[in-house]
């Protein structure tokens, strides 16, 4: 071999080298770099407290998966981008979501309208939206990859309708809504089931989010002369219905969706809400080893606090993400079919969690008959109010 071959091959080999290290360096840099979710929830605006709790959920979630290794030895992480709940908000979120490669899935959003905006972005796009608060029947129709924790609001109202006319008798009834297509579509599932059962609907009103004074609305309910109040509402909403309603003079049994089940709820409500029944997916007198632990590492990490409903909703759908991750890995396309093949996933609102391929959802959510007791959420124990 010449001299000028073996120098050929001495530089040659060396730039192997060079490209080699540089490979590993280059994929040392992503294996050590965190793996990245997108969060699009409200952190301002009417709804702002929900974001907030949504991070309380996530990060107790991030520290459990974090001491248990990762995701196949990765750290996990999200990034949380302000959408206000709004839909104009949550397109241009999708938009920064899906060209950004370091997102490999998207949580959010935290209402059904601000979701299913942007769901034609994240569709087209090929990354996975998870929106984990999103009950609106057609979220998952939006396309395959879009998939929910959520109970449908086609399986919850009927629930909500059994235990007001079924368990408490409750035949002529007062509808008031949230005047959104979350507090429509709710509506409408609940007056379907509610008709069916056998039930009379004596008014229906819709109320936008800013509304403040329900006095003129609760008179007309009064003059409809219903035996029981059906809120469709959020927890402060609710709870200033209920207050107004008893200074109005009704006294009628109240029955609240899901939505109401908050500690603020009593906080803003007082004894305007003793005696309201509620259903819930969440209840932390549940005995189950799942409730349990999240309530336990909830009041450790947060000073005692309660947690309620919103912040078992994240924490779920945290450990939700990370079961897939590990299967999926960080390809898009990957995540999307590991949803598929996640099975019993360990969950505060479902106990064991697999999805249902054909409805992106978990089937089979955990339901308490709740009433307001003495200031507190307590089960219902058959007895009247």
């Amino acid at each position: 071999m010449s001299n000028i071959d073996r120098r050929s091959l001495v530089k040659g080999s060396l730039a192997a080298m060079m490209a080699g290290a540089a490979f590993s360096r280059s994929a040392f840099a992503r294996s050590s770099e965190p793996i990245l979710l997108g969060v699009s929830g409200p952190l301002t605006g009417p709804n702002a407290q929900y974001g907030a709790q949504w991070k309380q959920g996530f990060d107790l979630a991030l520290d459990e998966i974090m001491a248990a290794g990762g995701i196949n030895g990765r750290k996990l992480a999200y990034q949380f981008e302000d959408s206000q709940s709004d839909p104009r908000q949550s397109v241009a979120i999708a938009q920064k979501f899906v060209s950004d490669a370091r997102i490999v899935m998207e949580l959010g959003d935290f209402s059904s309208p601000a979701s299913m905006a942007a769901s034609p972005i994240y569709q087209r796009g090929g990354l996975v939206q998870f929106g984990f608060t999103n009950s609106h029947p057609d979220f998952t129709k939006g396309g395959d990859f879009m998939w929910s924790t959520s109970v449908s609001q086609a399986d919850e109202q009927p629930l909500l309708a059994s235990y007001a006319v079924r368990r408490l008798g409750l035949k002529k009834l007062a509808v008031l809504h949230l005047n959104t297509d979350w507090g429509r579509t709710s509506r409408d599932h609940f007056v379907k089931a509610a008709k069916e059962y056998g039930a009379e609907i004596a008014v229906t009103e819709g109320y936008i989010a800013e509304e403040r004074d329900f006095r003129s609305t609760l008179v007309r309910v009064r003059d409809a002369n219903p035996d029981g109040l059906i809120l469709i509402s959020y927890y402060s909403d609710g709870a200033l219905i209920a207050r107004q309603a008893r200074q109005v003079g009704l006294k009628q049994t109240i029955c609240a969706a899901s939505s109401v089940y908050s500690p603020k709820f009593l906080e803003l409500g007082g004894e305007a809400v003793e005696d309201v029944h509620l259903g819930t997916r969440y209840f932390p007198q549940d005995p189950r080893p799942e409730v349990k632990k999240f309530i336990t590492g909830f009041k450790a990490k947060y000073g005692g606090q309660e947690p309620d409903a919103f912040n078992a909703y994240s924490y779920d759908a945290m450990n939700m993400a990370a079961a897939v991750l590990k299967i999926g890995g960080t390809d898009r396309r990957a995540i999307r079919d590991a949803f598929a093949k996640v099975k019993d996933v360990s969950s505060v609102i479902f106990g064991s969690a697999t999805f249902d391929v054909e409805s992106r959802r978990v089937k089979g959510a955990m339901n308490a008959e709740l009433v307001v007791r003495k200031g507190q959420f307590a089960l219902w124990d058959g007895k009247p109010t």
